[in-house]
């Protein structure tokens, strides 16, 4: 008797120790991050090596080969969709596809809508293309806009923004979302489903209804400047085209594997049932083997980038020498949201070698906190306290995911996780955001106008959001 009591003793006190040894890691993220100006992936980093010392399971000798192996197993699928996937957008940026997907959807719409113009606008280009580079390449048509109509820049910024900040963060093949749910394992064709259920009523709600009221509280005059654009754009339909064939594609592959597994037993565990349904594609028919080869994300885009070097360069006249800058260029960005996300498994992995994440899911088992919230308030508490919406899904994502490992849920359900983990990153902006600075200067507004239209159209993004997916969450099996 008095053994099995000094057992549970050191048991908790073991679990408290690895509960602190979580809760000082994400302490030393922030310091390091916040006070001491290091930068994420070292950041990330550091706390994986303090995890792997402070947590009293694991030998210093087994640190190094853990961080090698979790960077290794993070990094193989992530970082070719984000290198792929930068090209495609600096493809876009490059030959004024920006502007011409604007201008055609002002074409649509006609002026007196050009807010849902400016909003769609946002949502499709910000597949491809980063935030604030969108934001750069559309700020002279808001200007413009703004001029003709004699309205607040705000009025067409606030819908374009959220519609951008939306799709940047809910909807793969960016690379936030994309990299969540490959750490879940979900089906990337899946969570585009759900991303696009929730982030389409969001963004409409957040950037029209309400970023149009927000706007019209304050009134801000374009610059006097004439709006510069390509000479030479591509058609509006060409752009679309290209922007929404790697989702098509993606989508279609998604539906093709779930129809092809329908037949396998539903208590298979994911590891298993992913060597499973592969074996029933080999044998499947030629055409669902082509569809699921085109489908998955890495032939999708690379597919689909092949297609904007020739179509939107070279058919246009474009040197091989000006491809290759365009290219390499793109990645240099693309670089540092790779080795984020690489780190991030790396802590991630960390947290599950030494037992840190076990502890923390059996500490939060007994609280009744719905998983979808909590997946919120990781993401949210994340994106306040430091400000980068990356780094915000990949903290949030490294702790639900032993927390999810105990869950049996289904694909629809992690996917609407993937869906909270993004309101809760894409919300709050405030001064420790870049993106907040690049709004406030694009807009040409002051920091307390900027926190008075940006920061509360952002959070209106992450409580829009949180609420449709847990609407969703109670509808799906």
């Amino acid at each position: 008797m008095m053994n099995a009591l000094n057992y549970l003793v050191l048991a908790e006190a073991s679990a408290g120790r690895l509960i602190a040894t979580l809760v000082a890691a994400i302490v030393l993220i922030l310091v390091l991050i916040l006070k001491f100006r290091v930068q994420a992936f070292i950041s990330l980093l550091l706390a994986s090596i303090f995890v792997g010392l402070a947590s009293g399971t694991m030998s210093m000798t087994d640190i190094g080969e853990t961080i090698k192996n979790s960077m290794g197993s993070s990094l193989g699928f992530i970082a070719t969709i984000i290198g792929v996937g930068a090209i495609f957008g600096a493809m876009i940026e490059h030959c004024g596809g920006a502007q011409s997907l604007a201008n055609g959807m002002l074409r649509i719409t006609g002026e007196k809508r050009a807010t849902w113009a400016m909003l769609f606008s946002g949502f499709l280009i910000s597949i491809p293309v980063f935030l604030d580079v969108a934001l750069v390449i559309l700020a002279p048509i808001i200007y413009a806009l703004a001029r003709r109509s004699g309205k607040s820049v705000t009025v067409y910024g606030m819908p374009l923004l959220a519609g951008m900040m939306v799709t940047h963060s809910f909807v793969p093949p960016t690379p936030g979302p994309t990299w969540v749910a490959y750490t879940f394992g979900i089906p990337i064709g899946t969570v585009i489903l759900y991303s696009l259920l929730v982030g389409i009523p969001t963004a409409i709600l957040s950037g029209i209804s309400f970023g149009g009221r927000i706007a019209a509280t304050i009134h801000i005059d374009p610059p006097e400047l004439e709006t510069t654009e390509e000479k030479n754009p591509p058609s509006f339909g060409m752009i679309a085209t290209i922007l929404l064939l790697p989702i098509v594609l993606i989508v279609a592959g998604s539906m093709v594997e779930q129809s092809v597994g329908s037949s396998l037993p539903a208590g298979l565990e994911k590891s298993d049932r992913s060597v499973e349904l592969n074996e029933l594609l080999r044998s499947a028919p030629l055409w669902q083997q082509t569809i699921s080869f085109l489908g998955h994300p890495i032939i999708a885009l690379l597919l689909v980038t092949c297609l904007s070097l020739w179509l939107l360069g070279t058919k246009r006249g474009a040197s091989r020498d000006t491809l290759m800058e365009v290219s390499t260029r793109a990645l240099g960005p693309a670089g540092v949201i790779i080795l984020i996300t690489g780190a991030g498994g790396v802590f991630k992995g960390m947290l599950g070698a030494s037992g840190v994440g076990d502890a923390l899911a059996n500490a939060l088992d007994g609280l009744g906190i719905s998983t979808l919230l909590l997946a919120f308030l990781f993401s949210s508490i994340s994106r306040i306290a430091q400000g980068s919406a990356t780094v915000a899904m990949v903290m949030a994502a490294t702790l639900m995911s032993p927390i999810l490992d105990k869950l049996d849920l289904s694909d629809a359900k992690l996917s609407l996780i993937v869906v909270a983990i993004a309101c809760g990153a894409a919300g709050f902006s405030h001064v420790n955001d870049s993106g907040f600075w690049m709004v406030s200067r694009y807009l040409r507004m002051t920091e307390k106008e900027t926190l008075k239209t940006w920061s509360v159209v952002s959070t209106a993004v992450a409580f829009i959001g949180i609420t449709l997916a847990s609407i969703v969450w109670f509808v799906v099996s």
